[in-house]
């Protein structure tokens, strides 16, 4: 048999293996023919509306990237409460963290393409890794098929209430009055991007220092060791509405309804960030399409129902999107080609 005769029959095999457990109409139908090409378009033609009609039969497993306690792994939480409360299944989440959130992306890539298992990645899983590490064990543009983009995670540039200032120019203004004594964290290169142009624009003098997470980072800010910071708003809540650190810019297109008073990027000059921190839900590549479509309007009708848009997104800091498959896919492609050229003006070398 040629390769071609044997690859032919292998995925037959395969489809007829899924079949059999969730279409055997369309099983019996098809295995009337002996060629294995009909077959296999007869099966997919078939079995592919049956499965996504009967998914999930079986608990969905979540990978997420990060640790427990994070955005994506509370999210994927509540959602999964949802789900089981709506399809009778529960979604099992899946902690991968580590190797620069590279971890998570493999597991996601090398799982299996059944339609249970899903993930949330971050940005640097999805758009950043390959143009910042030079092994990156999986194909962020080919192993895997988009599902949603939930939301944009709100970043907030603060500074702690010892330094006395209210606004990012009186900020360059006391940085320069003390060269080299002041320092920040950002959690990502596009942050460290912004804060280079806004440097090289105000002649500000700040040090950058490595962003160890969300938890060392609050409490560099509140303790005076790394005065400045930006990232995640939710982190800042409790802190910025008790006086402890004040917001002197945030990163999305509008005003924060939690934080009115806090400028965005736009308005003070800088046109936004050039890419926008998320947490992108996808799955294996070979995912069928009807599952894929069946999930993502059901995280859609979950994230959109308005109680569970204000407490769980709202108020969390968190800008809710939920995107089509095809909308998410348009937006990797531009977000993907934005990273890259991030990172090539950051200056960053490939690690």
């Amino acid at each position: 048999m040629s390769r071609v005769g044997k690859i032919a029959v292998d995925s037959l095999a395969a489809w007829a293996k899924a079949c059999r457990r969730f279409c055997p109409r369309g099983w019996r139908h098809a295995s009337a023919f002996a060629h294995p090409t009909i077959a296999v378009a007869l099966l997919a033609l078939a079995c592919a509306p049956a499965l996504a009609d009967d998914y999930p039969t079986r608990p969905i497993r979540a990978i997420t990237a990060t640790s427990a306690g994070g955005t994506s792994d509370i999210f994927m939480r509540l959602i999964g409460e949802r789900i089981l409360k709506d399809w009778g299944q529960p979604i099992i989440v899946e902690n991968r963290p580590g190797g620069n959130m590279m971890i998570g992306g493999r597991a996601c890539a090398e799982a299996p393409n059944d339609g249970y298992t899903i993930c949330i990645l971050p940005i640097e899983t999805l758009s950043y890794a390959p143009f910042l590490y030079k092994n990156v064990p999986y194909d962020p543009q080919k192993d895997f098929v988009p599902i949603t983009n939930p939301f944009f995670n709100t970043q907030v540039l603060v500074a702690g209430a010892a330094l006395e200032v209210k606004t990012l120019a009186e900020l360059a203004a006391l940085s320069k009055a003390r060269p080299r004594t002041l320092s920040y964290t950002v959690p990502s290169a596009s942050l460290a991007l912004f804060m280079d142009q806004w440097k090289a624009k105000t002649g500000a003098d700040l040090v950058r220092v490595p962003f160890r997470g969300g938890a060392e980072a609050v409490n560099g800010v509140l303790s005076g060791a790394t005065p400045v910071a930006m990232f995640g708003l939710a982190n800042w809540t409790a802190f910025l509405r008790g006086g402890q650190v004040r917001g002197l810019a945030i990163d999305s297109a509008e005003r924060s309804p939690l934080f009115p008073d806090i400028p965005t990027l736009g308005e003070l000059g800088y046109g936004g960030n050039p890419t926008r921190i998320y947490f992108g839900i996808v799955a294996p590549a070979g995912t069928p399409a009807a599952i894929v479509q069946k999930l993502s309007a059901e995280i859609a009708a979950i994230g959109n129902d308005p109680e569970f848009r204000r407490k769980r997104l709202i108020e969390m800091g968190l800008d809710p999107v939920f995107s089509t498959p095809e909308d998410f896919a348009a937006y990797l492609k531009q977000d993907r080609a934005a990273a890259e050229r991030v990172v090539r003006e950051s200056g960053l070398q490939t690690q």
